[in-house]
């Protein structure tokens, strides 16, 4: 069996719409660790959510497909799996926090009786043992007057308490991987800390793994142990967190961190945007789907797709500026700025090496 609690491998998801096939995941590859907590970032329309859905085959509608690859959950292939065998797995296993709280909680139900229902559907409970179970999640997740207001209906509570309700509802059953899209996205600045606090306290109660989707790469800095970066459906880079911050080597990452302000960006700090928009997955580009957005692209990024540079054991990078034969090029002023302002303990390595998987 693998060492890997979860392992997806060349992982191809498609959707049938009017204009053609959208290509949405193209080769896909990662894997996450027993209590670890693995970012996957990129702008909207990468791919991130659709990876993490295709897990346990969470699609909207019936156009969405896995057309090829492998997802080993404990030693199993879960795109082998039947629809009641993924039921049963759903919630229990792999649970899932969305971005919005609000529909993710029925309005009609409350919100006791819906933390309750996953306990009695998959652990067993009677109603008794399983509202006591359902009151210290409640608890566990930081809501106040839990019993009191175990019978309340979503709208009664904040925003930020409906998240936390979220978030007791997926772990009701203490899933071995939890899933976090975009979790703090819809709150504000204060309750975001908090609700990210929460989650790493919870994690290191519970030994969940957290896959956890964001664009916002000064969100990724706090919560997790290992960075991957996806673009136009593909992984372009992935490495722990000190490497992407400290040593992004992909001008797609570069892109990101110079986008992102920080304590140290001041009021007339212009930010570097991204030039362009992301690629038309109806119609991939040729090479690397960066290229036509990238200051740094060469010639042989328009003709052929870069294979993964290994910069580290644990850093790896799809980009033709790595190969040997590449003129070296330093990353843009603004990401030299930003690391000067980070606590930095991490020592560039030297050695690039070209890999396969």
């Amino acid at each position: 069996m693998s060492e890997h609690l979860l392992e997806v491998k060349d992982l191809h998801v498609s959707f049938d719409i009017t204009a053609g096939e959208v290509q949405a995941v193209r080769g896909v590859d990662f894997y996450l660790n027993k209590g670890e907590t693995l970012a996957i970032v990129g702008e909207s329309g990468s791919g991130k959510s659709v990876t993490t859905k295709a897990i346990t085959k969470l699609f909207q509608g019936p156009t969405g497909r896995i057309k090829q690859g492998k997802i080993i959950f404990d030693g199993e292939d879960l795109t082998q799996k039947t629809e009641k065998e993924l039921m049963k797995l759903r919630g229990k296993e792999i649970s899932m926090i969305f971005q919005d709280p609000m529909t993710s909680l029925n309005p009609t139900m409350k919100v006791g009786k819906q933390v309750m229902e996953p306990i009695i559907k998959h652990i067993g409970l009677n109603k008794a043992d399983a509202k006591k179970r359902a009151i210290e999640l409640l608890e566990l997740v930081g809501l106040k007057n839990v019993e009191s207001r175990f019978n309340a209906y979503p709208h009664q509570f904040s925003g930020g308490q409906r998240q936390r309700i979220v978030i007791a509802l997926a772990l009701a059953c203490e899933p071995k991987i939890l899933i976090a899209d975009e979790p703090t996205t819809a709150l504000d600045v204060t309750m975001q800390a908090q609700i990210l606090d929460l989650m790493k306290e919870l994690q290191q109660k519970i030994d969940t793994a957290i896959i956890f989707i964001t664009h916002d790469l000064g969100v990724v800095a706090n919560v997790a142990d290992r960075v991957a970066v996806m673009y136009g459906g593909q992984m372009i880079e992935t490495g722990n967190v000190d490497e992407i911050f400290y040593d992004p080597r992909h001008p797609y990452t570069w892109g990101l961190l110079s986008s992102m302000p920080d304590l140290e960006t001041q009021d007339d700090t212009e930010l570097l945007a991204i030039p362009g928009t992301p690629p038309d997955l109806v119609h991939p580009p040729k090479g690397d789907a960066f290229a036509p957005r990238s200051h740094y692209a060469l010639a042989i990024d328009f003709k052929e797709a870069p294979p993964w540079f290994g910069v580290s054991p644990t850093h790896y990078v799809r980009s033709w500026l790595l190969d040997e034969r590449a003129p070296s090029v330093e990353p843009p002023e603004i990401v030299k700025r930003k690391q000067r302002h980070m606590p930095n303990n991490f020592d560039k390595p030297e050695r690039v090496e070209r890999v396969s998987f």
